[in-house]
């Protein structure tokens, strides 16, 4: 049940900007999504399910984002800054993604580790959410090989993958560093491109 799944994960993240997550309900969730208890059960197994679910949900979101951010038609040092921008306000505007990028989690969070558990759950998307999530440094070497795949040209070199590889980490590092003491508006893109034509290729 996709849309009933989705609805689900909706009302637990309104919960949560609500609520810690200790005091979030299932049978609240499942009121806001208008489905039985029965069902949220049955999609995630347990309030645990839900928020491997839930972050895991929460880290594609922000995946998903740095593929559109590498993905428009500009040159590789304003895709980069959007990647970097995107980066500042997924954090920004989610204590989720905040926490998963910086391995920060508060009190208010699911619990971390939300490591790997078995289950009985014949839902294939509860089974992907069961699996380990990144830790933040494992985001760190995700975002920087995906850039560098986007951004390295047909006949690029193996010295030049290495400069590009090394400039996309610069990036994404520089970006977490804007998501732990955020700069004034429009702060993350001059940062990056002050930084950005000594490392380019």
């Amino acid at each position: 049940m996709p849309a009933a799944r989705e609805s689900l994960l909706d009302a637990a993240r309104r919960a949560l900007a609500r609520r810690p997550w200790s005091a979030v309900r299932m049978v609240d969730v499942a009121a806001s999504a208008g489905v039985s208890r029965q069902t949220l059960y049955n999609e995630f197994g347990s309030k645990d399910g839900l928020a491997r679910a839930l972050v895991r949900r929460e880290a594609d979101g922000y995946l998903a984002g740095v593929e559109r951010a590498l993905a428009g038609p500009a040159g590789a040092s304003d895709r980069l800054t959007a990647a970097a921008e995107w980066t500042a306000a997924a954090a920004r505007d989610s204590a989720l993604v905040r926490a998963m990028l910086t391995g920060c989690w508060t009190e208010r969070l699911p619990p971390p580790p939300l490591a790997a558990a078995p289950s009985a759950s014949v839902v294939p998307a509860q089974r992907r959410a069961d699996r380990p999530l990144p830790e933040p440094g494992d985001f760190v070497r995700i975002v920087r090989d995906r850039a560098a795949a986007v951004l390295a040209g047909p006949g690029a070199t193996p010295d030049d993958t290495a400069v590009l590889l090394r400039s996309c980490e610069l990036v994404v590092r520089l970006a977490l560093s804007c998501v732990a003491a955020p700069p004034a508006e429009g702060g993350v893109a001059e940062l990056v491109r002050a930084v950005l034509p000594r490392h380019v290729v």
